[in-house]
């Protein structure tokens, strides 16, 4: 049952517009394959997050959509670059009296649920799930800090640090869990379930 003494999981997602999204993938991926990656991935983790009965989940996408289920409780995300967005997500959901508040990408396939619930169950602040390209895959906190996320380089090497770095520099305690993969450029395409290569038309010899 919903509550604000629950959890909750914000799965973060771009509307699949062809050519605005995966646009990393583009080549060998056209846009109309590129958005179908997307979308099937962000379903596979909506679907993930419904394992976790200790935790409410929402939809925040950047532009209205009827991509993904319907019943999905959704909202906007703010406006601002990515650090702003997910700042004003995590503050608001916190100062409505959820316990923890944890943001998850939607560039992975087949991350474990006890990754996510490890960083739900995390005692630190600020628990980070790392991807193996220098990001994050998810971030939970149990409290923000203003400035927390300035200054961090988003979609390079760099962001994990410089978030860990961010919210040690505000007075908050870190916790790093354990790591996974993104779906970010073509040499990750193998990385893929085969159901969605052929989905999407995408089979190396």
């Amino acid at each position: 049952m919903e509550g604000v003494g629950r959890p909750v999981i914000l799965l973060f997602a771009k509307a699949p517009v062809a050519g605005k999204v995966k646009t990393r993938l583009m080549p060998p991926l056209d846009g109309e394959q590129a958005a179908k990656v997307h979308e099937a991935l962000v379903g596979e983790m909506w679907g993930r997050l419904g394992e976790l009965g200790e935790a409410d989940r929402e939809l925040c996408t950047d532009e209205e959509t009827t991509a993904w289920p319907e019943a999905a409780p959704r909202r906007l995300q703010a406006s601002g670059d990515l650090g702003e967005r997910m700042f004003a997500a995590l503050e608001e959901a916190l100062a409505k009296g959820r316990p923890k508040a944890m943001i998850v990408g939607s560039d992975t396939t087949g991350l474990p649920a006890g990754r996510l619930r490890d960083l739900l169950r995390s005692e630190a602040d600020v628990a980070l799930g790392p991807a193996e390209d220098g990001g994050y895959y998810a971030i939970c906190c149990r409290r923000v800090r203003a400035g927390m996320f300035d200054g961090v380089r988003w979609s390079t090497a760099h962001a994990l640090a410089d978030t860990v770095a961010g919210a040690l520099r505000c007075g908050l305690a870190v916790q790093v869990g354990a790591p996974w993969f993104d779906i970010d450029t073509a040499k990750d395409l193998e990385r893929l379930p085969v159901e969605l290569k052929r989905e999407i038309g995408w089979e190396r010899q």
